[in-house]
This record gives C-alpha cells, sequence and structure tokens, in this order.
C-alpha cells in the first residue's frame, strides 16, 4: 500500500510538472538531472534522454559552468524557495548553442533519494525585446523622462534628463527622486507619491500650481509634468515626462509687460479723447459765436468778400467739430461692450431703414441673402453694416444707380459676411491702405468724409476676432468681405 502511495504521489508530481507553461528541472544535490518536462525540450532542443542524468551545467553558458557548483551548494547547505541570482541578468543556452535571458526560481523538494532542487526556467527574450523598444521610446522622446517605482526611486532616465539636471545616469539610478525636487517641496513629496500610486491614472502633475526642478548646482527652473502609470512584471511605476518652460515662463512675462503698457497706452488715449470731445471743441464754439456776432453786430460793415471768408472759418469749424466726434467715436469702440446673440438680419433691417433717405435719394437697390445668429457686439455690429451700406451708397457711379448685396456663409470657425456694389471701385494698391485711419483716396471734396469709417468698420471686426478685406479691380464695383469668429 505505502509503495502504491508513492506511485500516485510519483504520479501526480509528473502530472503537475508536465501541465506547467514553464520549462521545470529537477537537480539532485551532484546537479545532475533527475527530470524534466516537454516544455524545457521545447526550450532547450535536448530530447529528455539527453538531459537526464546530465549536470545542469550543460544548460547554461561555458563562463558560468565552472562557478555555478559552489552557488549549488551554497542552495542546499540552507534550501529555501528563491529567485535565482537575484539582481543580475542570467543566461541560458540551447543545444545549437544560442543563448537567451531567462529568469530561475528555485524551489527545493525532499524525495526519498533526498533533497532536491526544482527550477523554474521563463525564457523572457520578449520581455526583453520589449523593454529594449520601451528604452529606446524613452530615450528618443524629446522631454525629459523619468521612470520611478513605487518606492520613489530612479530605474530609468533618457538623455534629456542629464541635459536639464546637469547628472550623469548613472549618478541618478537607484536614487530617491526628490534629488530632483527643490527642497521646499521634497519633504511633502513622498505623500504625493503615495496618493498617485492608490489610483494612478495619465494625468498632469500639480495642476493649477507652478511647479520646479532642482538641477545638480541647486539651481531651480519651471517644469510641466505629465504622470503616466504604467504596469511591469514587478508592478506599477510611473513615468514621468518633465518639460523645461522657461522660455514660456520668459515669454508669458514679457506678455504681461505687453498688456501693462497696452492698458496704459489705453489710458493715454481715453485722455486724449477727453480732451478732444471736451478742451478743444470749446475753442471751436468760441470761434462759432464770435462769427454770429460779427454777422450780427457788424453786416452792415461786412462786403460779400468778408461774408465769404465767415462763411468758410464757420465751414471748416463745423468740419473740424465733426471730425473730433468721429476720433471720440474711434476711441470708444470696444469699451464697455457686452457680448450677446443676435439676429444678423434683423440688425440689416434696421440699418436699411436708417439709411432710407440715401437710398430712396439715389434710387439705391438692396438685395440681401440668408443671415445667420451670431454672438458678438450688437451696437458696434449694426454701425458696420452702416458704415459699409453707407460707403456702397456714397461711391456710386454718377450715370447708374447704387446696387448693393448683402449676404453670408459658413466658414472654418467663423461667419463669412460680404457687401458688395456696383460703384467706384478701389484699386488693387489702395486694397490696405484705405483701412487705416484718415486715409482718404479721394482730396478733391468730390467726397465727404474724413477717413475714418473704414478704420471704425476694421476695429470692430477686430473686436470680433475677425478679418476685414476688400475684392476690387479699381473700375467696376467692390466687395468688402469680413469675418466674425465664433465665441
Amino acid at each position: 500500500m505505502p509503495q502504491t502511495q508513492g506511485r500516485l504521489s510519483e504520479l501526480t508530481f509528473q502530472l503537475i510538472v508536465e501541465s506547467t507553461p514553464n520549462a521545470i528541472v529537477l537537480v539532485n544535490k551532484e546537479g545532475k538531472i533527475a527530470y524534466l518536462n516537454s516544455q524545457t525540450e521545447d526550450l532547450f532542443g535536448y530530447t529528455r534522454s539527453e538531459l537526464i542524468g546530465q549536470t545542469v551545467e550543460l544548460l547554461m553558458p561555458a563562463r558560468y559552468r565552472e562557478g555555478h557548483p559552489d552557488f549549488r551548494n551554497m542552495f542546499f547547505l540552507q534550501p529555501s524557495v528563491r529567485a535565482m541570482g537575484a539582481g543580475r541578468e542570467l543566461f541560458a543556452i540551447k543545444k545549437d548553442g544560442t543563448e537567451f535571458p531567462i529568469e530561475i526560481g528555485l524551489n527545493p523538494v525532499v524525495t526519498i533519494e533526498g533533497t532536491m532542487v526544482l527550477a523554474s526556467i521563463i525564457d523572457i527574450t520578449e520581455r526583453k525585446r520589449a523593454a529594449e523598444r520601451f528604452r529606446l521610446v524613452v530615450e528618443s522622446a524629446p522631454n525629459a523622462m523619468v521612470l520611478v517605482n513605487r518606492s520613489g526611486m530612479i530605474t530609468l532616465i533618457n538623455h534629456q534628463v542629464e541635459v536639464y539636471f546637469g547628472y550623469r545616469r548613472a549618478e541618478l539610478i537607484g536614487r530617491p527622486l526628490e534629488i530632483l525636487i527643490p527642497d521646499r517641496y521634497a519633504e511633502q513629496h513622498p505623500l504625493h507619491r503615495h496618493q498617485f500610486f492608490v489610483d494612478p491614472q495619465t494625468r498632469a502633475m500639480g495642476a493649477g500650481r507652478d511647479l520646479y526642478a532642482k538641477r545638480k548646482d541647486g539651481s531651480e527652473f519651471p517644469v510641466e509634468i505629465g504622470l503616466n502609470p504604467i504596469a511591469f512584471d514587478d508592478g506599477v511605476m510611473v513615468l514621468a515626462s518633465i518639460i523645461d518652460i522657461t522660455e514660456r515662463k520668459a515669454s508669458e512675462q514679457l506678455i504681461r509687460k505687453q498688456v501693462y503698457e497696452l492698458e496704459q497706452k489705453n489710458k493715454e488715449l481715453e485722455q486724449f479723447a477727453y480732451i478732444a470731445s471736451h478742451d478743444l471743441q470749446e475753442p471751436l464754439r468760441t470761434v462759432t459765436n464770435y462769427i454770429g456776432l460779427l454777422e450780427e453786430d457788424y453786416a452792415p460793415q461786412l462786403d460779400a468778400s468778408a461774408r465769404r471768408v465767415l462763411n468758410t472759418i464757420r465751414g471748416a469749424s463745423t468740419r473740424m467739430r465733426v471730425l473730433i466726434q468721429a476720433l471720440l467715436a474711434f476711441s470708444k469702440l470696444g469699451r464697455n461692450t457686452v457680448v450677446t446673440s443676435f439676429a444678423s438680419g434683423e440688425l440689416l433691417d434696421q440699418v436699411i431703414e436708417d439709411v432710407r433717405a440715401g437710398l430712396v435719394e439715389t434710387s439705391a437697390e438692396i438685395t440681401r441673402g440668408q443671415l445667420p445668429i451670431i454672438r458678438g457686439y450688437e451696437t458696434e455690429f449694426r454701425q458696420l453694416l452702416q458704415n459699409l451700406i453707407a460707403n456702397a451708397i456714397k461711391f456710386r457711379r454718377p450715370e447708374k444707380p447704387p446696387n448693393i448685396e448683402v449676404g453670408a456663409r459658413r466658414v472654418t470657425g467663423a461667419w463669412e459676411f460680404f457687401v458688395r456694389d456696383n460703384g467706384i471701385g478701389i484699386e488693387p494698391k489702395y486694397h490696405e491702405k484705405i483701412f487705416h485711419i484718415f486715409q482718404r483716396l479721394h482730396n478733391d471734396g468730390a467726397y465727404e468724409g474724413f477717413g475714418i469709417g473704414l478704420a471704425n468698420c476694421k476695429k470692430i471686426v477686430d473686436l470680433h476676432r475677425g478679418k476685414i478685406w476688400v475684392a476690387s479691380d479699381g473700375s467696376c464695383g467692390t466687395t468688402v468681405y469680413f469675418t466674425i469668429a465664433d465665441r
């Protein structure tokens, strides 16, 4: 009966070993192979009969064979379950002489023939290749990349880390990550690292806070850090992608300075507008009043020539007052405005009613397409349409009534509008110039104005984060296009 039980135990052992997916080799104290499974035959290329009774060193590269018996004897002095060669790279050799990397687990087994060791052998060639591919990807990354284990130890870095921090690779591998963190943050960092590993997920580190890193020389620089958990056989690690944002911070500081300077310039412009609307108009009112006094008190003494001079002064004063008011309106564009949704077609209807007298006087016709609902500055948009339609009426051809068309179409991220007329046109060389303030193409008095209308239009379009341009060959009509960006 005991013999039968022993036979059954042996069969059970063989069945278990054969069903194991790893290569299994049973070795006695003399180092001879007592048993192996079919996975061992497949892995090493030997038949079972070629290995049974041979020393296990047959499966090792020649450079390991001389020293291995001593390691084997040490194991049998204190047999225990453990990994073989912990911390070292191990290799095995096939029958054809090919070497391959392995991991080996050692398990002591008590048999009737004495204690033996059961070695479980895993071919880690593919794992090594994957690790090498991972290393190459990390090495080729344009950012500094640091791989850290759960204990906070650096296990891998790329060349950019050496460039950023001034350390050599050997100075960082195996060191705690806190070596790269300023002292004021280093004490709390292990707690943050622990919290990350409790719920590891891809995210930015320190979102909403300014982050800094520390170089070998102790100097600090601003960084952005992305955290990516990666599962390895020995547990989850975190791959930190580090970007030096020193230049970006400098650019942001420059932009803030420029914004401040622009705000100061705008305040100066507001002060100028106040002077223009009050102090400059007071002398004009004085001139106009004195003209009235001269005409009332000295009318009998004024001849035709003197009256013409007074009329000229009055006309110049009136034009100056209108110009000052136009400048004031230009300076106020974009201030104290509220973004709303409105129907641009309804605003066009209102503009048409506002210019109805001019349309009737010139026999002008306006055709329009379907206009969209947009988000923007309603009052300013209405002024934009009114300026463009008023220009289409003003710069008409003497021999034919104005024909004005207004439409819009959808483009990427915006609505594109157009106002097309059959007027005198604009030569291509002036297409940019006309949007600058005080730029007039007609200085012979043929057309009224001060060269501010289209400058207003451009400022309104800029306020809507759009662009404005002209299409005309200078001989037959003009089309003004402008875009209103989505909000």
